[in-house]
């Protein structure tokens, strides 16, 4: 079963995003904090992790602790296991497009998806259209 990361925390948007990850038959590796989820990533690295791991990360822009998404986004990139991760940030706060292409240059991001987020349907297509553009890109099968 293909995994997929998410970083949220809102709960009710947390779980939401879970049950749909569900419902597409994809496994889910989520934190509610980005200092949890840069834990998990030293983890990986570490080698201490033995689940699957993700091949697409849904991370939530601003977070209420002091590691946002694109922290998470940009130490995911640094990671020797992690780097080649189709990252999707997303935010319900509009950017400027000065402060859209900012942000996607320092986290190292592929795409941004504003919430309210597309439909089920509309979501899978979307996020596995970017599976294929950019895990082929990155040696991904």
């Amino acid at each position: 079963m293909p995994t997929w990361m998410l970083l949220e925390d809102e709960p009710d948007l947390y779980e939401m995003i879970l049950a749909m990850y569900d419902i597409m038959g994809i496994g889910g590796v989520a934190f509610g904090s980005g200092e949890d989820a840069a834990e998990w990533i030293r983890e990986v690295d570490a080698g201490r992790y033995t689940g699957e791991i993700p091949e697409l990360a849904l991370l939530d822009i601003r977070m209420p602790d002091h590691i946002s998404g694109p922290m998470v986004a940009s130490r995911m990139r640094r990671s020797p296991i992690l780097q080649h991760t189709v990252i999707v940030m997303m935010t319900a706060y509009r950017l400027s497009v000065e402060e859209e292409q900012q942000m996607m240059a320092e986290s190292g991001a592929d795409f941004l998806l504003y919430k309210p987020l597309p439909h089920l349907d509309e979501l899978h297509y979307v996020l596995n259209g970017l599976l294929l553009k950019y895990g082929k890109d990155r040696g991904r099968k």
